[in-house]
C-alpha cells in the first residue's frame, strides 16, 4: 500500500503517453491502475448487475450512459485494494462524469483527487501517431524507425507484418485532437478552477516524463 494517500486523475490527448504513464505511476505508488475499459470489461466478465446493463450497449455498438459508468466505477474504488488511492485513465471524459466522481470520492471518505494533465504540443502528437506502426498478427506497437508499412514485425517469435492504423494518419489524428479539445477543454477548466489541475510536460525521454509526473503526484 502506498505511504499516504494518493488519488489520482490522468489526463492527455491522443498520443501523450497518458496510459503508459498512469501505470508506470501506479506501480510506483503501490496503488491499482484503473481504466474505464478495463473497469467495464470486468464487470462484464464478472456478470454483475451492472456489467449486463453495460454490456447490452456495448453489444449495440452504443455509448454506456454515464450514470452506469459512474456506478461502475464506485463500485471499483470502494473495494479494498483502492484504500492507498488509485490511478484512473479515462474517467472522467466530461464535466457531469467529474462532477460525479468528486461526491463518489467524498461519499468514499477519499482524500482530494490530483490532476495531472499530460500536455504535448500538437504537432509532436500528430508526428508520433502518424509514425505508429501496429504488427497485424501480435498487435504490438513499433514506430517507423522500427519498420515501416508492409515490413515484417520486429518481433522474432511473431510472423506478422507492420500497418498503419486508419485513424493514425495525419487527417485522422488532426480530428481526434479537435474531438478531444472540444471535449476535454471544459474538464481541464473545471479541476483548475478547483485548484486541483497540474500541467506536466509530455515531451521528453519517458523516463524523464514518468519522475516528473511522480514528482507532481508526491508533492
Amino acid at each position: 500500500m502506498a505511504d499516504r494517500e494518493h488519488n489520482i486523475v490522468m489526463l492527455g490527448p491522443p498520443g501523450a503517453g497518458k496510459g503508459t504513464q498512469a501505470v508506470r505511476l501506479s506501480r510506483r505508488l503501490g496503488v491499482p491502475h484503473i481504466s474505464t475499459g478495463d473497469i467495464l470489461r470486468e464487470a462484464v466478465a464478472n456478470d454483475t448487475e451492472l456489467g449486463r446493463q453495460a454490456k447490452g450497449y456495448m453489444d449495440a455498438g452504443e455509448l454506456v450512459p454515464d450514470e452506469l459508468v459512474i456506478a461502475i466505477a464506485r463500485a471499483r474504488l470502494a473495494r479494498e485494494d483502492c484504500a492507498g488511492g488509485f490511478v484512473l485513465d479515462g474517467f472522467p471524459r466530461t464535466v457531469p462524469q467529474a462532477e460525479a466522481l468528486g461526491e463518489v470520492v467524498d461519499e468514499l471518505g477519499r482524500e482530494p483527487l490530483l490532476v495531472i494533465n499530460l500536455r504535448v504540443p500538437e504537432e509532436e502528437i500528430i508526428r508520433r501517431l502518424s509514425t505508429r506502426r501496429t504488427c497485424e498478427e501480435c498487435g504490438g506497437i513499433y514506430t517507423a524507425e522500427d519498420g515501416d508499412i508492409g515490413d515484417p514485425c520486429p518481433d522474432p517469435d511473431c510472423d506478422g507484418r507492420l500497418y498503419q492504423r486508419s485513424d493514425d494518419t495525419p487527417e485522422a489524428i488532426a480530428e481526434r485532437l479537435r474531438a478531444y479539445a472540444a471535449q476535454t477543454a471544459p474538464l481541464i477548466e473545471y479541476y483548475d478552477g478547483r485548484g486541483l489541475l497540474v500541467n506536466v510536460s509530455g515531451e521528453g525521454a519517458p523516463d524523464d516524463i514518468a519522475q516528473a509526473v511522480y514528482a507532481v503526484a508526491t508533492d
